[in-house]
């Protein structure tokens, strides 16, 4: 080569290594700056996940969670190793190995998007996904894949592979609301990754490429391609032998669907987070708190059936009212067409009242297509209920035809046409003795309405009041056994039009009565003449004692009949009084909460019940007891001792008028439960209705659940009793009841303030008549 020629590639080679050499300096200086300008670890090494509130029952059962992000920290020692090989056999299998980055993954990576630009190809190490997960944005750009491969590396130079690995399980999205793995089971198989098995692990592990769209709820099919692929690689890694590669292949998979839970107690989980919002703010959905309530899992279940079985039982008796609505099904689409479930995909299903689209209908037979596509035939007692919506006649807002959203319901093999029902219904179970709320359903269904019946509503209590002026009438020296007036109010003599003219509920009287028959039989007018005897101030005043707001109940006498306002919660808390010996009690709900590191915030306090609270004298509570024990006995309420074969059961039916609401009250000593059924506009809920038709079902149902393996519990006899005539009396009445009530009076005048009740005499112990100072009768103090 000529000298010349020898000197022009020197000085090539020199150029071209001088630019090199300044490209890499340059690229260095670039590199440096970059990595100098990444930001801090802290986020990573004081890992703080965004967790959801969680609320769980006593026994540990989760009844609801809030928080945009549905995660469950699980440290890595705790996680399956089962579930680690599944995620780095396919995301990232030199995960042990490598500084954070692969080089060949990444050359990989460019050459795929360079040379197939419609394809986007990752070739993140786990320890990238983090980097991107935790401090980048999701725009795809040579520039944000330069920072990623850098803070990969320093995230590897201060971090475990173990730490690092924690993170990515934890933080990773993984559809539908979850984060993190563990969420991801408990979403898609309803248990912890600990119980997963070989397929289950390599279904998870598939998500995080396309958690969206390709997530085991939103597409089964690209869920189960991409699980195939995981396993493949598990096979290839070592992971798995080949009879689990088999056994997996062939596992059917089975996903969850949607997120209920096991228990329904979502009115109560509302209550928390309403507690708890209150509190912490918006903080309280990323905080990772864990509130324990009051609730037995076991009986609020019980509790949850019983009243959704007495509604719909209620709902039954009811006309049809017509289809819940009408979708546009176009001729010739047959019942199995996908295209008929697919129009179902707006009206919430139910597990009990399914919803479905009718294809076919005539007064014979009805074609409807479940929101599963499955196809039922409807005839015969299937119809009963709608015979009046599938006549020609029908008019167009009953009509069921085709097209018809309606609901159905299955009693063994036999489906049935059945409807959404409008009556609400309550039921709230506590200990007396402490106020824990064992049990509390607040209405038919959460999903359509949040309002909580069993806290919220002030109903009417009807007779289920009746207890508390009997109890304070005994304080008067009306015992069980003295002879009270069962009839009409007297005819005003100059013959106007009485005011007011109550009468029985069944409008029969019965002249001299005990006041236990009384109560048992809950003889309206013999109440009224309590009040009259007491005075509705101070028999408001005494009401007072067991927790009502006197200013909710009038001062006349129409408080005889529960014409006062009260809630499920307030009954249980007044009956409480009765059945711990006399003591008030607060309802309680929460019982602790502790943050994300367990540490405790709140923890509810020991009940101490002492005489220094005491409400009303102890043998006040027992005899009152007593009266409502010859209730459940004899009474109104017989079938509850009959039904659950146990004396140790005290209540009281409550109906107001027109049968507008319908209640029981009662309780064995150790649980105090109230039911309540209504219409939330108040509406009257059938002449043949009542309490003790309606409620007291419901509360028989739920106590046979709830006392289960519970020994009968007959409380003590308090001291200051005896006996005479057989029957239970005050020890200074021992000697003979006091005097008849009711037998000479004067018609009452409601709301005057010369009324009786106002300066009605009383009958002092000798007979003779005392006129008392208005306004009230003063009551014994206990």
């Amino acid at each position: 080569m000529k000298p010349a020629r020898k000197t022009l590639f020197k000085r090539i080679a020199l150029i071209a290594g001088g630019v090199a050499a300044g490209c890499a300096m340059l690229g260095a200086a670039v590199l440096t700056v970059l990595y100098l300008q990444l930001p801090e670890l802290t986020m990573l090494t004081d890992y703080q996940p965004r967790q959801p509130l969680r609320v769980f029952t006593r026994d540990g059962v989760e009844i609801g969670e809030f928080g945009a992000e549905r995660r469950y920290y699980v440290p890595i020692g705790h996680t399956p190793k089962l579930v680690q090989d599944a995620v780095l056999a396919i995301e990232d299998a030199g995960f042990r190995d490598h500084s954070g980055v692969s080089l060949k993954g990444t050359v990989r990576a460019a050459l795929t998007n360079l040379w197939r630009a419609s394809r986007s190809q990752g070739g993140s190490t786990i320890t990238q996904q983090v980097a991107r997960t935790f401090y980048l944005s999701k725009k795809k750009s040579y520039m944000r894949k330069l920072r990623e491969a850098l803070l990969a590396i320093k995230i590897e130079q201060h971090l475990s592979k173990d730490q690092i690995l924690e993170l990515y399980l934890n933080q990773i999205y993984m559809g539908q609301r979850a984060y993190g793995f563990e969420a991801a089971s408990q979403t898609y198989f309803g248990k912890p990754l600990t119980q997963l098995s070989v397929a289950e692990s390599a279904m998870l592990a598939g998500v995080p490429q396309n958690p969206r769209y390709a997530n085991p709820s939103a597409n089964f099919d690209r869920a189960k391609k991409r699980q195939l692929q995981v396993l493949e690689r598990m096979l290839a890694t070592g992971v798995i032998t080949q009879a689990q590669h088999a056994t997996a292949q062939a596992e059917k998979v089975q996903v969850q669907k949607g997120n209920d839970y096991a228990v329904h107690a979502e009115h109560v989980a509302e209550m928390v987070r309403q507690t708890l919002y209150a509190q912490y703010g918006e903080a309280s959905y990323t905080l990772g708190l864990k509130v324990t309530t009051s609730l037995r899992a076991g009986d609020q279940q019980a509790a949850w059936q019983a009243l959704r079985k007495g509604v719909l039982d209620y709902d039954r008796r009811q006309p049809y009212r017509g289809p819940e609505d009408e979708e546009d099904l176009p001729d010739g689409v047959a019942a199995d067409d996908p295209a008929v479930a697919e129009a179902l995909s707006d009206h919430p299903d139910d597990a009990d009242l399914r919803v479905a689209l009718v294809t076919e209908a005539s007064p014979r037979l009805v074609v409807a297509t479940l929101a599963n596509g499955e196809v039922l035939r409807l005839q015969g007692e299937g119809l009963r209920l709608a015979q009046a919506a599938l006549s020609p006649r029908a008019n167009d807002s009953l009509r069921i035809r085709r097209g018809s959203v309606i609901r159905v319901t299955q009693a063994g093999k036999r489906w049935s046409i059945a409807q959404w029902p409008e009556v609400q219904g309550a039921l709230v179970a506590l200990e007396p003795q402490s106020g824990r709320v064992r049990a509390l359903v607040g209405g038919f269904d959460f999903g359509r309405q949040q309002f909580n019946h069993a806290t919220q509503a002030w109903r009417q209590p009807g007779s289920s009041f009746k207890p508390f002026l009997y109890s304070a009438a005994l304080e008067q020296g009306v015992m069980p056994n003295t002879q009270v007036n069962d009839a009409p109010l007297p005819a005003d003599p100059n013959g106007a039009t009485p005011a007011w003219d109550p009468k029985n509920s069944d409008d029969q009287y019965d002249g001299p009565i005990t006041l236990r028959e009384a109560l048992a039989r809950s003889k309206n007018l013999v109440t009224i003449r309590l009040v009259q005897l007491l005075g509705p101030d101070a028999a408001r005043a005494w009401a007072a004692r067991f927790g009502f707001e006197p200013a909710k109940h009038p001062a006349d006498l129409t408080l005889a009949l529960g014409s006062g306002a009260t809630t499920p919660m307030q009954l249980a808390g007044a009956y409480s009084v009765l059945a711990n010996g006399g003591f008030p009690v607060q309802p309680v709900v929460i019982e602790r909460i502790v943050d994300a590191q367990g540490k405790t915030l709140f923890e509810v306090p020991p009940v101490t019940l002492d005489e220094a609270s005491r409400a009303i004298p102890a043998r006040n509570a027992w005899l009152t007891g007593s009266l409502l024990q010859e209730v459940t006995r004899s009474g109104t309420a017989a079938r509850a001792q009959a039904q659950l074969q146990r004396t140790d059961l005290y209540g009281k039916t409550g109906t107001t008028n027109d049968a507008v609401d319908a209640w029981f009250a009662g309780y064995q000593p150790s649980l105090v439960a109230v039911v309540w059924m209504g219409y939330d506009t108040p509406r009257s809920l059938g002449s043949r209705e009542s309490g003790g038709g309606l409620a007291l079902p419901v509360w028989i149902n739920f106590m046979r659940q709830a006392l289960q393996g519970v020994p009968v519990q007959e409380p003590p006899i308090p001291d200051g009793l005896s006996q005479h005539d057989g029957d239970w009396v005050y020890n200074e009445w021992s000697d003979g009841p006091r005097p008849g009530i009711g037998f000479d009076e004067t018609p009452p005048v409601i709301g005057s303030p010369t009324s009786p009740g106002a300066t009605s005499p009383v009958r002092a112990r000798n007979g003779e008549l005392v006129d008392t100072e208005p306004p009230e009768v003063k009551l014994n103090r206990p």
